[in-house]
């Protein structure tokens, strides 16, 4: 069954839809996995072998006809899976238990998927490493003594150590991509609206995009595929069908396509393990009939300034409703004030709550003008900026992150340097566009690289197709360490 872990989701669909392989035989194989390994990653906050063996006899008592037919998927934990215990990696979530699947849940479930877990995660999706969740840190499989970057950091980690083909994370300023250039995954934050957020416990709401990660294009496209399209639950969902992502495999081809490349990105600040695997694939791309041509966007250097007024300031209203009131941890005090000061006090760790003062003074009279309307104006030049660039370029290709894992402890008393981990990711979400993070190569370290692209509005099948051309060039086949 060792050969059964590596396998990719839609190879172990087709044998279970054939019948040349059980679920129940797919979850035990996975589940021997994590029992084995999870000790020292501590990838999932949740995790339950019998039930998952009992879930997947189920899928083959059922005749297991579905696209994902026992293909077993680990969720972030601030997605919605019913009768299992959400936490948003918070103490203040407590025992809560989801009433009902979030709809990219529900959609994977009904062609036959098998949650096998909830992931590990920043608490609230505020972090870029992992290391702010209440119950601990989460290990990166290339090397245990780094992170595997966040907020998403249990998802990658638990695909880069073959805990399941695919995961779910949820990306509000790279949290899917840093994480996947981390751990040497593919990491895919679709066009914003194209998958629903419906079940997804809002950090940023203008900015959250759920997506997945796996181990190859070819997985990332069926999954996301699956989970898109309008959803009346969600009313920021887009309007139109899921594009047919699966049937844009193979369809790309680098010749003639126009790449821009931000100079810039590759200067200071930016690792030359990076900048050297990102220029490797750029001459690969032109060796393959591409493109690279320099670009400037400048607007996109207040990337970071304006992500942090806007996704704290969308974090503190979003975070008003946990107060110890209707749901989750609770403290006892005289009085009502009291009671919100303690539960909040006590139950949300250092991260959030700076976050939320952060937004909560850039909405206070006063300051709404100078701080947080101001950010939405030049949000609005940013994304006018990548709609001029995409009417040059076809592609913008660059780093997915300035440097490879990081070790544990390193960044948590400097939140700037934390910060800036997403210093090339944040401005898609800005902006709407489709990205994803490709692995490109590996550091003097052994560990691995990402390079990001990223297509116009929409543009999520053009993406899809041209990273699986890029993917078979690259040809990257390096594995972690706990392989």
């Amino acid at each position: 069954m060792s050969d059964l872990i590596e396998r990719s989701a839609r190879d172990i669909a087709e044998s279970v839809r054939s019948k040349k392989l059980k679920a129940s035989e797919v979850a035990e194989a996975f589940c021997q996995r994590v029992q084995a390994l999870d000790s020292k990653l501590h990838a999932l906050l949740a995790f339950d072998a019998d039930a998952v063996i009992a879930e997947a006899k189920k899928i083959d008592e059922s005749g297991a006809t579905g696209r994902l037919a026992g293909v077993p998927i680990v969720a972030k934990d601030n997605l919605q899976v019913l009768g299992h215990k959400l936490t948003c990696g918070s103490k203040i979530l407590g025992d809560y238990t989801s009433p009902y699947d979030a709809t990219a849940i529900a959609r994977l479930r009904a062609e036959g998927a098998l949650i096998i877990g909830k992931s590990n995660m920043d608490e609230f999706a505020m972090g870029s490493s992992c290391e702010y969740s209440a119950f601990g840190p989460t290990f990166n499989p290339w090397d245990l003594e780094r992170v595997p970057g966040g907020s998403s950091g249990g998802s990658a980690a638990a695909v880069a150590a073959s805990f399941a083909p695919i995961s779910l994370g949820s990306d509000t300023g790279g949290s899917i991509r840093q994480p996947a250039a981390f751990t040497g995954t593919v990491g895919f934050k679709p066009t914003y609206g194209r998958v629903s957020r419906y079940g997804l416990v809002a950090f940023g709401s203008s900015l959250d995009q759920i997506g997945p990660f796996a181990r190859s294009i070819g997985d990332a496209a069926l999954v996301t595929e699956i989970m898109g399209g309008c959803d009346p639950n969600d009313a920021t969902s887009l309007p139109d069908a899921s594009p047919k992502l699966v049937d844009a495999l193979g369809t790309g081809s680098l010749k003639g396509k126009k790449f821009g490349l931000i100079r810039s990105h590759l200067g200071k600040g930016c690792e030359e393990g990076v900048r050297e695997a990102v220029l490797k694939t750029c001459k690969q791309v032109e060796q393959a009939g591409g493109e690279i041509i320099d670009i400037e966007m400048p607007n996109t250097a207040y990337s970071v300034q304006v992500y942090y007024i806007l996704a704290t300031s969308e974090a503190s209203s979003n975070l008003a409703r946990f107060d110890g009131v209707r749901y989750g941890a609770r403290e006892s005090e005289d009085g009502l004030l009291n009671m919100y000061m303690q539960s909040r006090g006590k139950g949300f760790g250092k991260e959030v709550k700076r976050r939320i003062m952060l937004g909560t003074y850039a909405l206070s009279a006063g300051y709404q003008d100078a701080y947080y309307k101001r950010a939405l104006k030049v949000r609005n030049l940013i994304a006018d900026e990548f709609a001029a660039t995409f009417e040059k370029v076809d592609y913008i290709i660059g780093p997915t992150t300035p440097d490879t894992a990081f070790k544990l402890g390193a960044n948590m008393t400097d939140p700037l340097a934390m910060y800036l981990c997403d210093i090339y990711t944040i401005s898609a979400n800005l902006s709407g566009v489709p990205a994803l993070s490709l692995p490109a190569g590996v550091d003097n370290l052994g560990l691995p690289i990402g390079v990001q692209l990223q297509a116009r509005h929409g543009a999520d099948a053009d993406l899809i197709g041209i990273a699986h051309e890029m993917e078979k060039l690259i040809g990257f086949d390096a594995k972690p360490a706990l392989a």
